[in-house]
């Protein structure tokens, strides 16, 4: 089952989220690999394996297996980030963040894919993670690289509808 279909199984009240699928899957100002890749690093970042069997299958023949790995990897390197860079910004000991992190994260200098991207991935999972420290850093080098804020909020856009996907089929499944 396709993405499409999966938020096609979204009960009656959340006849918007549902909308919203259809109407990102159908999104013109990302080119393919930044649509689809962002989708399934949220698909990804929201754990919820059936979401992912789904997008995985969306994805299937639209992304390169490089593409592919780098938005799973960008999900699993900020799950880990997330929390942590959350945490140091939301102590009240500011001595956290002067500390090194000592977090393995090569993944964030070579992706495999185009660095661009792989940041666009993980500026849409750290949105849905509420990681405000990390969504500024992503975005800095985004800006930096060009990247218009109408490509950013797309992304986040599809952070926020895969999260409600997630989050309203996991209670009325």
């Amino acid at each position: 089952m396709a993405l499409k279909e999966f938020a096609g199984t979204l009960p009656d009240f959340a006849k918007d989220i549902r909308l919203n699928v259809g109407s990102l899957l159908n999104e013109t100002v990302l080119n393919d690999q930044r649509k689809y890749g962002t989708l399934l690093a949220c698909a990804h970042g929201s754990g919820y394996k059936p979401l992912v069997e789904a997008t995985e299958a969306e994805v299937a023949d639209k992304l390169s297996p490089e593409a592919a790995t780098a938005a799973r990897a960008a999900a699993a390197v900020m799950a880990m980030n997330n929390v942590y860079y959350r945490f140091t910004h939301l102590a009240s000991n500011e001595e956290y963040s002067r500390m090194p992190a000592k977090l393995r994260m090569n993944v964030i200098g070579a992706p495999g894919i185009d660095k661009v991207d792989f940041e666009l991935f993980s500026l849409a999972v750290s949105a849905m993670n509420g990681c405000g420290m990390c969504i500024d850093s992503h975005e800095q080098v985004l800006k930096k690289a060009g990247v218009t804020a109408e490509v950013i909020q797309t992304a986040a856009r599809i952070a926020s509808v895969m999260k409600a996907v997630a989050t309203v089929h996991a209670v009325s499944a």
